[in-house]
C-alpha cells in the first residue's frame, strides 16, 4: 500500500513498506524525480535507515552481555509501517517494537517518519524517535534518497553536478571495506562545484563530516534548468553515493544521524561510535528537505 501528497504542482508518493518515499512528480513538467529502483542496478528507492547506519562489525553488538545480530542499515526499510496521520500534504508512518524487533534489537521504541509538503516545490522530512522503553535506548538513524540522474532523455549523468554549501573545506570520513576508519580522514573542498564523475565513487561514498551543522546540497544539470536541492537541518554526516562499475543512472544524497562502526570497534552498542542516547520518555527529531526544480 501507499499514500499521495498533491499540492497541486508536486504529487509524492510514500509507500507504508519501510515507510519509503517512491515518487515526486512535477505535475506540470511530468519530471520524475525519484530513483525507479531497477533491480538491475539497486532496488531501493528511498530507505529509511533505522536502529543503525551502515554496518556493524561482524553484523553483531552487545548489549547487556548478550550478543545480538543485525544486518546493515538495520529492519526499518524492511518492515511495514502505520499510518497515523494523513492529510492531502501530510502524511505520518509510525513503527513500534514488536517481538519479532526485540529479537534483534532489545529496546522499546516508537520511529515516526514525516513528510509534508510546505511549500509548492518542498518536501520536508522527518525521523522522530521516541523511546518509550525504561532505560535509556541507543539507536543511529537517516536517509538514503535516490534521485534520478539524469532527469531528462537525451542528457548524460556528466551533465550534473553537486554543489554544498557553506562552500569549504569539510572532513572527509572513509570506509575501509564496509568500517570507518578515522585514520584515513582527509580533507575535502567544495569551493568548486563538483561535476559527476563515476571515477570519485569506485571507492564507495563520499562521506563528509557535519558536526551538527547545516548545509545545502543541489544535484542539478550544468545550467540549473531542473534538479533538487537538499536542505539538512542537523545531520552528523552526509553521503554522497553512485553505483561505480554499472553507471547507474542515480545519485543518493544520504543524511546520517549516525556511521558504520570504526574498524577497531569493541561491539557494545553504548560506545558505537556516534551512537545517538535517548532518555525514558523522550524524543529525538532529525530533519532534511528536499526542493524540487
Amino acid at each position: 500500500m501507499s499514500v499521495k501528497l498533491d499540492n497541486g504542482s508536486i504529487c509524492v508518493e510514500v509507500s507504508e513498506h519501510g515507510a519509503e518515499l517512491i515518487s515526486v512528480i512535477n505535475k506540470e513538467t511530468g519530471l520524475e524525480y525519484m530513483w525507479q529502483a531497477d533491480p538491475n542496478f539497486w532496488g531501493r528507492h528511498a530507505p529509511n535507515l533505522f536502529p543503525i547506519v551502515g554496518r556493524l562489525r561482524g553484523d553483531r553488538y552487545k548489549y547487556r552481555d548478550k550478543t545480538y545480530f543485525m544486518t546493515q542499515h538495520g529492519f526499518a526499510r524492511d518492515n511495514e509501517f502505520n499510518v497515523v496521520e494523513q492529510s492531502d500534504t501530510t502524511v505520518r508512518l509510525r513503527l513500534t517494537d514488536s517481538e519479532e524487533t526485540h529479537a534483534i534489537y532489545p529496546f522499546r521504541f516508537q520511529f515516526d517518519v514525516e513528510y509534508r509538503l510546505t511549500s509548492q516545490d518542498t518536501l520536508g522530512i522527518a525521523y522522530i524517535v521516541t523511546n518509550t522503553d525504561n532505560h535509556d535506548i541507543y539507536f543511529s538513524v537517516g536517509g538514503h534518497p535516490g534521485f534520478n540522474v539524469p532527469l531528462v532523455e537525451g542528457e548524460k549523468f556528466t551533465d550534473y553536478y553537486l554543489n554544498i554549501e557553506p562552500r569549504r573545506h569539510y572532513e572527509r570520513a572513509k570506509l575501509m571495506g564496509p568500517y570507518l576508519d578515522n585514520n584515513l580522514e582527509s580533507s575535502f573542498d567544495t569551493r568548486v562545484p563538483l561535476r559527476l564523475r563515476r571515477d570519485d565513487y569506485k571507492d564507495d561514498a563520499i562521506i563528509l563530516r557535519l558536526g551538527g551543522n547545516p548545509v545545502s546540497i543541489v544535484l542539478a544539470r550544468l545550467n540549473e534548468s531542473h534538479g533538487i536541492t537538499m536542505h539538512i537541518q542537523d545531520a552528523k554526516y552526509v553521503g554522497l553515493w553512485t553505483q561505480y562499475v554499472k553507471e547507474a543512472p542515480f545519485v543518493a544524497i544520504e543524511p546520517w544521524w549516525g556511521i558504520a562502526d570504526t574498524v577497531d570497534a569493541d561491539g557494545n552498542i553504548a560506545h558505537k561510535y556516534a551512537i545517538n542516547e535517548l532518555s525514558p520518555a523522550q524524543t529525538f527529531t532529525g530533519s532534511y528537505s528536499l526542493t524540487f526544480f
